[in-house]
């Protein structure tokens, strides 16, 4: 690509950036007509929503149904039966903070609404929910997995709350309408999120074999950014699946994002260690953990002074030309007046406030000058001795260990304690957050296959109601004006490059004898030896006929050469010349020499091309 190449296309850049900009600013002038356009776009954009809307409705909803063995499956689209509102209170609180009064609805999403197809809505902000179902038939841990799924929505985002579910320890006093915080659970989990701690719980209670005591065991974080998954006000799935092996995932919209083994994976650890600390082991008291110690022969030198100050007064110091000494710093403002309700009795004698001098806004400074103050350089400060590696360094005392008294070892924490009940219990500084779906079971096909009749048809129609790209972009563009420039230079590009193409420059003499230079025949060494013979006969003639010519007018400009050298010798002094008439010239030379025209005969087709390259070797 060619200089003139470049120039075209920076001269179109430099015409679109100008005509967006002059639009820019004509879009300013006439605030009315943007307007308008704007109206035009809203309406537009409210037809094309309808149409989706319209689109939307068209999809035909189905509650789903298991296809396989469940332990509990809820959809919300009939009735809200079997399920009970807690009527107790929390623990440890007054009054009527502690109950749990959290309202709940069932109802439709508010966007990407599926016709018939409803959920649980949490719509009490700031208060506790609970409310509570009994399985259709209760999970014993023993040799199938366990899988939990239900899918959230936060309709309005969420600033602070969670969305996590409870699955209830199977006991004989289980009473839902008391279910509460300090109800024994099984496994909780689901989205969490307060501040910018975004979590996904999964804990589970695991039962002490020795003492009977339950602990709370957490997965450790996922690795994933779930950040997105709170705020998009889209509709998740969250899906739990424990096996037997004692291994687990955890997975968002059927996409793994966490998974480990109950045995590793897990804080704190389900099995304690073997050893412990002995908490009777005390450190001795002649126990020396300093690695090193000051030099104990080290003795301070005789010209030590540690009554050095570090900083001293500078004696070269001067003081400005021109300070103000007499005049001080601030003075009462003389524009200030006492207050017309101004009590001296009361306030005392007024006085006017002070402000800066003007008279030191011009000058160095004022008021008595002080020398400033530099390091002083015979300043030392205390004395230390050196450190020395310590010979009698121990290390770092630990208690000796001792058998774990309270050691066991659980090989299979995947056998818990029985569900038998399905709970959420919950506070939330957000409200309209959106449940559905509820399924558990132990096959994997039948969560899925729930999933894709659930779910995957509201994902559909989501997806179906996602603004178009040119929407998108527009909408980023608003919240960074920047991206504008992005988008100008990127239409340019392809404008740029096309007209570059098209409309090339037009091409010079010079690139086209370069392209001749480089594109010529290939010149075998024999053409070259009869063409250098050709070139110094030619050059003899030539020069006898000047030298001829220049006689008869009795002119001559310099002798004649008839030796071969002076020829050449010749043909540097006349080189320009030579150059200028080199078609003609070689023309007449041809008529002189009968070789010479048969030569021109046989390259007759190519002859202008070899005049040009004999022309070429000359130079």
């Amino acid at each position: 690509i060619t200089k003139m190449h470049f120039q075209w296309y920076w001269l179109c850049l430099s015409v679109l950036i100008v005509g967006s900009v002059t639009a820019e600013i004509e879009n300013e002038e006439e605030p009315l007509d943007a307007d308008v356009e704007m109206e035009d776009f809203d309406k537009q954009s409210q037809e094309a929503d309808v149409a989706r809307e319209k689109s939307s409705l068209e999809v035909v909803y189905q509650t789903p149904k298991p296809t396989g063995e469940v332990y509990f499956t809820e959809t919300f689209d009939g009735a809200l039966s079997g399920w009970v509102l807690s009527k107790t209170k929390k623990e440890d609180m007054d009054g009527n903070v502690a109950k749990y009064d959290g309202r709940w609805e069932v109802e439709e999403l508010k966007k990407n609404t599926v016709s018939g197809d409803r959920g649980l809505v949490l719509k009490s902000v700031a208060k506790y929910h609970a409310i509570s179902a009994m399985l259709t038939k209760a999970f014993v841990f023993d040799n199938k997995p366990l899988i939990v799924q239900y899918e959230v929505n936060f309709q309005d985002g969420i600033d602070c709350g969670g969305a996590y579910i409870k699955l209830l320890s199977s006991s004989d006093d289980l009473d839902l309408e008391y279910f509460y915080d300090k109800t024994p659970y099984t496994i909780m989990f689901g989205p969490d999120k307060c501040g910018e701690d975004y979590k996904l719980h999964f804990i589970f209670r695991h039962k002490n074999p020795k003492n009977g005591e339950y602990d709370e065991i957490h997965a450790k974080r996922p690795d994933v950014d779930l950040k997105k998954f709170y705020l998009d006000k889209k509709t998740h799935l969250y899906t739990l699946v424990l096996k037997p092996d004692d291994t687990f995932e955890m997975l968002i919209d059927q996409s793994v994002v966490s998974k480990g083994s109950l045995l590793e994976d897990m804080v704190p650890p389900v099995n304690p260690p073997r050893e412990v600390d002995d908490p009777n082991d005390k450190k001795p008291d002649d126990w020396d953990e300093r690695p090193k110690i000051p030099d104990p022969n080290a003795v301070k030198p005789d010209d030590w002074d540690e009554d050095e100050p570090s900083k001293i007064e500078d004696p070269d110091a001067v003081k400005p030309e021109g300070w103000l000494d007499d005049e001080p710093q601030y003075v009462p403002d003389p524009n200030a007046k006492k207050p017309k309700d101004w009590d001296e009795e009361m306030d005392g004698e007024w006085e006017a406030p002070q402000i800066p001098n003007p008279k030191c806004g011009t000058a160095p400074g004022c008021g008595h000058w002080v020398r400033p103050m530099k390091n002083n350089p015979n300043y030392k400060g205390k004395w230390k001795a050196p450190m020395i590696e310590n010979p009698n360094y121990q290390g770092i005392w630990s208690p000796r260990k001792i058998p774990n008294p309270d050691y066991f070892e659980d090989l299979h924490p995947f056998q818990m304690t029985t569900v038998s009940a399905i709970g959420l219990e919950l506070w939330s500084m957000t409200a309209d957050i959106y449940f559905d779906n509820f399924i558990i079971c132990s096959e994997k096909e039948v969560a899925d296959r729930w999933a894709a009749d659930g779910w995957g048809l509201k994902k559909l129609v989501a997806s179906a109601n996602e603004p178009g790209m040119f929407s998108q972009l527009v909408t980023a563009a608003e919240d960074h004006p920047w991206l504008w420039v992005l988008y100008i230079l990127t239409l340019a590009l392809p404008v740029g490059l096309g007209a570059l193409f098209c409309w090339p420059g037009k091409k010079t003499d010079e690139d086209v004898d370069f392209k001749k230079l480089y594109t010529s025949k290939p010149i075998t060494e024999g053409e070259t030896d009869q063409e250098r013979e050709e070139l110094e006969d030619d050059e003899t003639e030539l020069e006898e006929k000047e030298n001829d010519d220049t006689a008869d007018d009795g002119e001559m400009s310099k002798p004649a050469c008839s030796s071969k050298d002076e020829g050449e010798g010749g043909e540097d002094t006349d080189e320009e010349e030579k150059v200028a008439g080199g078609s003609q010239e070689e023309g007449d030379k041809s008529n002189k020499s009968g070789p010479k025209d048969d030569m021109k005969e046989a390259d007759e087709d190519t002859g202008s091309r070899d005049g040009w390259l004999k022309s070429v070797r000359k130079r």
